[in-house]
């Protein structure tokens, strides 16, 4: 799902031309054809955004964010129920770990998921861990303020470490 989205996500940015000619001039394993079903070397991704990267002139690492942005459209209009029982933004980021990823692991055992360790804090904010073995840290951030977004209530987020992009703590704050 994650290349279909991209390459979705890049068409509507840039073209279909556009993106084609990208995909053309990459040497990809995969001949830059995916489904939202496949699996497909991590590589390939960092391929991609790097080729649109220097075909726009924005950075790889605003264009993970973006994605991320893109991406969390795309599971609120998938997967709704993930959000109807989350009072905020804080709770639903809260149940990544323990409760959307449990069920996309239901539904795709091979999966290679980042991990979310988050600890509420007592002054009304989340401190989450993110950790993965691909370096997606922006993309992670993207996901966040998009969940932020949604719920609609002003945060402030705090991103320190990540400068792998495989490791990064997250503060998420209410603001008052």
């Amino acid at each position: 799902m994650v290349f279909t989205e991209l390459l979705a996500m890049a068409e509507q940015a840039v073209g279909e031309d556009v993106v084609d000619e990208v995909l053309d001039g990459l040497d990809l394993d995969s001949g830059g054809a995916y489904t939202a079903v496949g699996s497909y070397p991590c590589s390939e991704l960092f391929a991609i955004v790097g080729a649109l990267s220097d075909r726009t002139g924005i950075d790889a690492g605003e264009l993970q964010r973006q994605f991320g942005h893109w991406v969390f459209r795309t599971f609120e209009q998938g997967y709704p129920q993930f959000f109807a029982d989350k009072a905020g933004a804080l709770e639903m980021l809260e149940a990544i770990e323990g409760q959307v990823h449990v069920e996309v692991r239901k539904l795709y055992p091979d999966a290679e998921l980042p991990t979310f360790a988050t600890r509420m804090l007592e002054e009304g904010g989340l401190e989450m861990q993110y950790r993965s073995d691909r370096p997606l840290v922006a993309f992670c951030h993207g996901l966040v303020e998009a969940c932020v977004a949604h719920f609609d209530r002003p945060m402030q987020i705090t991103r320190t470490g990540g400068a792998d992009g495989r490791e990064a703590l997250f503060v998420i704050r209410e603001v008052r």
